[in-house]
């Protein structure tokens, strides 16, 4: 029962401007105002698989959500993937 609350208030508490900078965050050289919820991560010129790998594994530790390369395959945008991490917490 604890554990069903304890995601529920994760869940609640997850805020879209707080993914968006964790997930520039992985980014080297790409400053934090060129990211938003409606960017297409792949038009991003530092995006390739090792950046995919970074955002992986920072979900994993921000959020304990595991995500795979098929859901990047099938989003599109930064808030694409906040609505998975989302919809998992």
């Amino acid at each position: 029962m604890f554990l069903q609350q304890n995601n529920h208030f994760k869940k609640s508490i997850m805020d879209i401007n707080d993914f968006i900078k964790n997930f520039a965050d992985q980014f080297d050289e790409t400053p934090l105002e060129q990211f938003s919820s409606s960017t297409n991560f792949r038009d991003i010129d530092e995006w390739d698989s090792l950046t995919s790998l970074s955002i992986i594994a920072m979900v994993d530790e921000e959020y304990g959500v595991k995500l795979t390369g098929e859901d990047f395959r099938n989003s599109n945008t930064i808030e694409d993937i906040f609505n998975l991490v989302s919809s998992r917490v």
